[in-house]
């Protein structure tokens, strides 16, 4: 529990501590349990907690008996005290969501990634749709705390630019986090989408629940997002987590990269189709395959192999193969003892693989790790990396951190 201070110029670190404190305990708190929490004097806590109220980020909870005296005053959060609002562009679908305080989805919509338009066009389209679902979810503007994005990398964090992610089109050094900062008139933060999964499974999940932990994300290309002692692995330059050239297959197909057998190849959805359509599984017209029609081709495969088709099943168990080789490969390499699945396109093959490759993870004689592997699925679905978006928003605003108190030169 990250504890206050009691001098008077830091209030405002010391409010989003008492924050944090309320936050974290659902059933509420009285003053005096945030000040045994906090360390700070009740007084302070007193003074913050007015505010809190007067802001209506906070709300009386009726009154607790605790010991003898006069009952307290419970303090909770009021959930509808701010919205976070959360955004994934994925090569194939935006997603948009708006979080209350209490991260819970209020709100949602989806539109399918145009192509052959330029990213200003995109851009200028995700405004209007972020407008559009202010509007609808009712949130009175004012109480908007902010935007996040998450976006395939690789990204320039600092100056919040998307650079050249392999599977958008012409997104090549845009600028969307001023972009959108501009044109929406709110503070805008930008992350790589794996991050941003992971950040959501962080956020949402309760006490040690999900501490050292990888997210698997398969949506239109897969990567890894990494948790070590409760904190997304972000690495040097805010792109950690590429894990689409793992070698999973040494005898398996060329890569783009010149090598055999990577993950991202061997798995990705469109690579999925393209080869069922090869060898005849599914059909297709000869056109030019856009993200919807992989995702309805995939389900169609998928659905072929749930039927019972021999073929179409082999596919997904090679699929579940080559995950489970790069999940023992991570899992050895950071000692990691979860593994956590999901992403747009992940309940389109979860029930075919989901299994066989926790079967397959944990009786690897590759893994070295002294503990089983727990093989899970987000509870969040496939928004999970809009969630993520807008709970670093929230993050941001809730999470109290001992930077704040450094004073620059």
């Amino acid at each position: 529990m990250r504890r206050g201070t009691n001098v008077h110029a830091l209030g405002g670190f010391n409010q989003i501590v008492i924050l944090d404190t309320i936050r974290r305990n659902r059933d509420g708190l009285s003053r005096v349990e945030i000040a045994e929490l906090t360390g700070l004097s009740a007084q302070t806590v007193s003074n913050v907690s007015r505010r809190l109220l007067d802001e209506g980020i906070i709300r009386e909870a009726g009154q607790r008996i605790l010991g003898v005296g006069k009952p307290r005053i419970i303090l909770e959060l009021d959930p509808s005290g701010g919205y976070a609002i959360g955004v994934h562009l994925d090569p194939a679908v935006i997603t948009y969501v708006v979080l209350d305080l209490d991260g819970r989805v209020v709100a949602h919509s989806a539109t399918r990634t145009p192509s052959g338009v330029t990213p200003e066009q995109v851009i200028a389209a995700m405004h209007d749709s972020i407008e559009a679902l202010i509007d609808a979810a009712g949130v009175e503007r004012g109480r908007v705390l902010g935007l996040g994005i998450a976006a395939p990398g690789p990204l320039d964090l600092e100056q919040g630019v998307v650079l050249d992610p392999p599977l958008l089109e012409g997104w090549h050094g845009v600028a969307l986090r001023d972009a959108l900062a501009e044109s929406t008139g709110l503070m805008v933060l930008l992350e790589k989408d794996v991050t941003a999964a992971t950040v959501a499974e962080l956020w949402t999940s309760s006490a040690q629940e999900r501490d050292d932990f990888m997210f698997f994300y398969y949506g239109t290309g897969v990567g890894l997002g990494l948790a070590i002692a409760h904190e997304a692995v972000r690495g040097a330059t805010n792109n950690a987590g590429d894990a689409g050239h793992i070698i999973v297959d040494p005898e398996g197909p060329v890569c783009s990269c010149g090598r055999r057998g990577c993950l991202g190849d061997a798995i990705m959805p469109r690579a999925v189709v393209d080869r069922a359509i090869a060898s005849g599984l599914i059909t297709a017209p000869d056109e030019r395959l856009g993200g919807d029609r992989v995702d309805a081709l995939l389900g169609e495969l998928a659905a072929d192999a749930e039927s019972g088709d021999h073929a179409a099943s082999a596919v997904f168990e090679a699929m579940a193969d080559r995950i489970a080789v790069a999940v023992v490969t991570v899992a050895n390499l950071l000692d990691l003892d979860t593994v956590v699945f999901g992403g747009p396109y992940w309940n389109r093959v979860s029930p075919l693989v989901l299994g066989r490759v926790s079967e397959l993870v944990n009786s690897s004689s590759s893994l070295v790790t002294t503990h089983p592997i727990a093989v899970a699925v987000s509870r969040i679905g496939d928004d999970v990396a809009a969630v993520g978006a807008a709970c670093l928003v929230l993050d941001d605003v809730l999470s109290p951190r001992p930077s704040a108190l450094l004073i620059s030169g």
